[in-house]
């Protein structure tokens, strides 16, 4: 009875707290919600398309300033790699050319910087100039892409091509013109702004695209180095930056800029793009980052120089050694430091695309220098730092045109692939005897060529649709399009691949052999034996590299000075008294020529007596010979040897104070 009692007022006191809430309820059903009202309803509609286009748009700008903060860091890190490569390439010359061989990758900056804004950008990315076809369409129609682009509202890059203009500045200058049609004209007026099918104002893809430039000829100096004249490096540089490195990346990146010429991506309704305008792009050849335009253009074209100029005095005969590979390791580190924005800043957005490129990069790079030190150690017994920094530097070389394209299992195979085929591509040289004096063909020509040729085997479009945030269709290289799908094709993009990458080759190599033998018929391309015995900090430049004070014999080379030191000139080595050695058995004037005949640079390294005896030696009159500091008796014993077997008889020697 009693839970009879209790259920009945738990019954009534629950009823009675939750009888307002139903009738609020009922009451709130029963009022109108004034929002739903037709005299509400269109407002209401109207805010939250405002609210909504509002966040798109803020969206929008601050995508924009993201691929803006993005772009301007990887054209810092891509300027950062020209002190890298200084410091690469000096470490791997000799001593007395460390300045020189430095200053080929320095000068580049102001040289072609200054072409690239006068007349560079506007080749390379212009409007195509010079076309022709290579191929046809479904239809047989030939498909024709730009071999050099020019457009004069490119040259200087004028403010006029990089602000907007309204359209009420248009009209002022096309009376009549109206609605639509005004419309577009002024986005054909502004048609230069930002870099096509991009967020880039038109200044910062062009500063980033003039690093690339830059590096481009720097990399092939180091083909040469060691062996030409400061003057006619500036005039090759001019003329091959002009003459190769634009028209290939006309070739390869550049868009059709117009407006009106967008074309529909397949499988992607509404969407529309800027189409490639180079012969290779409108083909379907990729290159995200430098395969064919920077690496293998720089490979072959330094093949061709070093085909066609003298070889370095002594090479073959003498082991040149690099002066410092501290340099060389930390060049290495700065250029993969620097390659970071390089292939990622390719990408041209903040998006999904960069990320990817950054990780394979730094993937492909780990996995060639452990592929070269690893096969280098199994030839030769020793891994080397040159070795890794070599290899370091062949992986980058390799994903650099598949890096963008290619995921994390790609990257591994094109860079374990890279490392080891260069080691090869370099021992080459030595066999074929061709002097490469730093390894610009071995190394980016080779690894240009296998990522080239590797980017089409390992392509990932689904990849590539994620990072880059377009549709599939909207893929650069080769597609099959059917039943509203799109799918990669391997063999076309294959095909295309190795086409490119010859095309880019035999350009660059038949090019850049007409600039060398313009250049060494006219005011000649090396320096003299002399000067090169000297070295190129002192005779191109007047200055060394690193001053240890003295003079002497470079020891690492066998080089000596052409000319006997004067007296007043300080030998190496603790300074004490003078004294002479006279010889006896010879004729002073054959002695005169045998010694001067030994300090004459030649193509062998000089014999250990003359080593021993000529960092002392100050003056030669007749039969003898003035020393200062340095054993006597040694400095007797050692000369005696040396002129005796120069002049294949018998000499002595006596020392006097």
């Amino acid at each position: 009875m009693l839970r009879l009692a209790l259920s009945a007022v738990t019954a009534v006191v629950l009823g009675l707290a939750l009888a307002p809430a139903g009738l609020a309820q009922e009451a709130k059903k029963d009022a109108p919600d004034l929002t739903k009202t037709p005299a509400m309803m269109s407002d209401v509609k109207a805010a939250e398309k405002a609210a909504t286009d509002g966040v798109a748009a803020a969206t929008t700008v601050a995508h924009k300033q993201a691929d803006i903060a993005w772009m301007l860091v990887s054209t810092a890190f891509v300027m950062l790699m020209m002190p890298g490569l200084a410091l690469f390439y000096g470490g791997m010359a000799r001593r007395k050319n460390v300045l020189g061989t430095m200053m080929h990758t320095m000068v580049a900056l102001a040289l072609v910087g200054v072409q690239w804004v006068v007349v560079g950008y506007a080749l390379a990315f212009g409007a195509p100039l010079i076309t022709t076809s290579i191929s046809s369409d479904d239809k047989g129609e030939p498909i024709k892409g730009g071999v050099v682009g020019f457009s004069k509202e490119l040259v200087l890059l004028p403010w006029t091509s990089t602000v907007p203009a309204t359209e009420e500045e248009v009209a002022k200058d096309n009376p009549g013109l109206t609605g639509e049609d005004l419309t577009k004209a002024t986005a054909e007026r502004n048609r230069f702004n930002s870099f096509p099918n991009t967020n880039l104002p038109l200044y910062l893809h062009a500063m980033f695209q003039g690093m690339f430039a830059i590096i481009t000829v720097a990399l092939v100096s180091g083909a040469f180095a060691e062996r030409v004249k400061f003057g006619a490096y500036l005039a090759f540089a001019l003329l091959w930056t002009t003459i190769v490195y634009d028209p290939l990346a006309h070739m390869v990146w550049s868009f059709d800029w117009s407006p009106a010429n967008k074309v529909p991506v397949n499988g992607a309704d509404g969407t529309t793009i800027f189409p490639a305008a180079g012969l290779l792009g409108v083909n379907g050849a990729i290159d995200f980052a430098g395969g064919t335009v920077v690496h293998i253009a720089a490979g072959f074209s330094g093949l061709a120089a070093v085909l066609l100029l003298r070889r370095r005095v002594g090479y073959g005969k003498q082991t040149f050694h690099p002066n410092s590979m501290v340099l060389t390791l930390l060049g290495a580190g700065l250029l993969w430091f620097g390659w970071f924005g390089f292939n990622g800043g390719s990408a041209l957005y903040a998006n999904g695309q960069a990320a990817s490129a950054f990780t394979v990069t730094q993937i492909a790079a780990a996995a060639a220098g452990l592929s070269w030190t690893l096969t280098e150690w199994l030839l030769k017994g020793k891994p080397t730092a040159l070795g890794l920094a070599s290899g370091i530097v062949a992986g980058l070389v390799a994903i650099t045109p598949a890096s963008g394209f290619v995921a994390p299992g790609g990257a591994l195979v094109i860079g374990l692939v890279a490392g080891a085929a260069c080691y090869g591509a370099v021992l080459l040289k030595g066999v074929l005897g061709y002097d490469d004096s730093l390894d610009a063909f071995g190394v980016h020509g080779v690894g240009g060529l296998i990522g080239a040729i590797l980017t089409g085997v390992f392509v990932s479009l689904p990849l590539w649709a994620w990072g880059a945030e377009m549709p599939k269709g909207a893929f650069p290289g080769k597609t099959d399009f059917a039943d509203n799908v799109v799918t990669y094709n391997m063999s076309a993009q294959l095909m295309w691949q190795v086409k490119a990458s010859l095309i880019s080759a035999v350009y660059a190599f038949v090019a850049t052999g007409v600039i060398v033998l313009l250049i060494d018929k006219t005011i000649g391309f090396t320096v003299t034996t002399k000067d090169e015995t000297i070295g190129l900090d002192l005779s191109q430049h007047g200055e060394v590299g690193f001053d240890y004070g003295g003079g002497g014999l470079e020891e690492s080379t066998g080089a000596m000075l052409p000319e006997p030191k004067a007296a007043m000139t300080p030998p190496n080595g603790p300074l004490s008294k003078r004294f002479t050695v006279t010889v006896e058995g010879a004729d002073p004037a054959a002695l005169t020529k045998v010694w001067t005949a030994m300090c004459q640079p030649g193509e062998s390294p000089p014999s250990p007596s003359f080593k021993a005896v000529y960092p002392y030696f100050t003056t030669m009159t007749g039969n003898k010979f003035r020393f200062r500091g340095g054993d006597p008796v040694a400095l007797r014993n050692e000369l005696q040897k040396l002129l005796s077997a120069a002049l294949k008889t018998p000499v002595k020697t006596t020392v006097e104070s």
